[in-house]
């Protein structure tokens, strides 16, 4: 873990209302993954930034088990043009946490890093936190991925 001063950007992609409770995110995620591959939400975007794809956690209710919403998109130059039923998010940036994860994407490495942020204590600001894909999370067996936690 690895302490970080983000620059404020802006993410568009599709979302979902989920929450940890009763198992329902691990139904959700995977669902708002598969839309997002069968639908080539990139392809979509005309002011793309890169290719890394984010996982945005957002508009937390209260802590990890209350309801938020789920974002998976791309960084965007701005929020001027939104495409139907997509969203736009402004990360504020500030301070984070980063996670650097490396692992079998297959067996649950993402998954396993919250838990343990979960029961960590990280004293969290419940604002925008995120997951980034980029070229080194394509080989699923052998999977780098960054996790990113706002902290107060």
């Amino acid at each position: 873990m690895e302490q970080e001063t983000l620059k404020p950007f802006f993410v568009i992609g599709i979302s979902v209302r989920t929450s940890n409770e009763n198992g329902q995110a691990a139904n959700d995620i995977p669902a708002l993954w598969n839309r997002f591959r069968a639908e080539d939400i990139g392809s979509r975007l005309n002011n793309r930034t890169c290719d890394e794809v984010y996982s945005i956690y957002t508009d937390y209710e209260g802590d990890y088990m209350q309801p938020y919403t789920t974002i998976l998109g791309y960084a965007v130059e701005n929020l001027e043009d939104i495409p139907e039923g997509m969203r736009g998010l402004a990360i504020e940036g500030g301070a984070y946490e980063k996670h650097p994860l490396k692992g079998n994407l297959l067996q649950g490495l993402v998954y396993n890093a919250w838990v343990d942020i979960w029961s960590s204590g990280i004293s969290r600001a419940y604002t925008a936190d995120f997951e980034v894909y980029g070229a080194a999370a394509q080989n699923l067996e052998d999977a780098a991925v960054d996790i990113f936690i706002a902290t107060r």
